[in-house]
């Protein structure tokens, strides 16, 4: 198993003294953000290895492109809920009914999945809420909770989505969480916005390393689920079988 020290996106790297960094992107109210323990990026040839967690940090390099879509910052992405709306009525899927529990609010998430079965994930800034390693997601605010996933996606890890099918919803601490199975068709994690001080994408076989949240592996149980459907989309089981990657570059 993947040693936690050793994972890319990490601060607790051996060697590594923690050092204060400002997030290239301001906060909601235009202040500047402290990263107190900032992440380590993996190596550029990460990326194109199925076996290993890859990650970026604010401002990070990336390669041009991976499985044929191109990694560029998202130039007009929609400024206020109406906006957001509109993009979301050009895509929209099938879900069941949603009704939030008494004493939680209404959430969105999206679980980004690669075309060669690998995962995008994030770490907030300064692991806030306790939360080293998750899911884009966020309070509705207002939106639907379609259009508020594809808000969580650019806005937490950089990245343009398209939304696929509902995937599971999840109560969380202060939430009731509906996430959906997405797939990247634009943006950056490098352009990840102040709440994220790393994008991550990683197989299978290297989540189970994260130490993710109770919530988090609910969802990952959920995606799984739908992985082995016929019907549902994701990768071959040739795609899902990575060896473990212990050496990082």
């Amino acid at each position: 198993m993947t040693r936690a020290s050793s994972i890319p996106g990490h601060a607790e790297l051996v060697g590594q003294a923690p050092h204060l960094q400002t997030h290239p992107q301001p906060d909601e109210h235009g202040k500047p953000v402290n990263i107190r323990r900032p992440s380590t990026p993996s190596a550029l040839s990460a990326w194109m290895d199925l076996s290993c967690i890859a990650a970026v940090v604010p401002g990070g390099s990336m390669p041009p492109a991976l499985n044929g879509i191109a990694f560029q910052a998202w130039s007009d992405p929609p400024t206020d809920a109406n906006g957001w709306e509109a993009l979301a009525q050009r895509s929209l899927v099938a879900e069941p009914a949603f009704a939030a529990p008494k004493g939680l609010t209404a959430a969105a998430g999206v679980v980004i999945q690669e075309s060669d079965g690998r995962i995008w994930m994030v770490c907030p800034t300064n692991q806030f809420a306790g939360y080293a390693v998750t899911f884009p997601k966020g309070r509705t605010d207002g939106k639907s909770l379609q259009a508020a996933a594809l808000t969580e996606a650019i806005e937490e890890s950089g990245r343009r989505v398209r939304l696929l099918r509902h995937l599971i919803d999840v109560k969380r601490t202060q939430t009731y969480t509906r996430y959906y199975l997405a797939e990247r068709v634009g943006g950056t994690p490098s352009a990840m916005g102040w709440e994220s001080q790393c994008v991550m994408l990683a197989p299978h076989s290297e989540i189970a390393a994260l130490h993710l949240a109770r919530p988090d592996i609910l969802v990952v149980r959920s995606l799984e689920l739908k992985i082995a459907t016929p019907s549902g989309p994701g990768p071959s089981r040739k795609q899902r079988l990575h060896r473990p990657c212990s050496v990082w570059g």
